[in-house]
């Protein structure tokens, strides 16, 4: 059973990759596309630091994220979308 608090924290505490929230079978579509958000939120910040010449992320990683997140049929609202230094 998946721990659905556990990784909407910290999604990488129970997924290895995003590519792994779609193969759970116990999340509803709903929870599957929360914790997707969450990942590319956390992608969206190691993508800035990186930008900054600070430690960060890959762009693959963002990418695989979207990817999922379009796999689902998740097409974002950007006037319910917070604002966040990334964009």
């Amino acid at each position: 059973m998946t721990d659905i608090d556990k990784a909407l924290l910290d999604p990488t505490s129970v997924f290895k990759t995003p590519e792994d929230v779609l193969k759970a079978h116990d999340l509803t579509r709903e929870q599957k596309i929360e914790i997707l958000r969450r990942w590319e939120y956390d992608a969206r910040e190691l993508q800035v630091a990186d930008d900054e010449s600070m430690t960060g992320g890959s762009n693959n990683l963002l990418q695989r994220v979207l990817e999922s997140l379009s796999a689902l049929g998740y097409v974002p609202d950007p006037d319910k979308e917070p604002p966040t230094m990334q964009g």
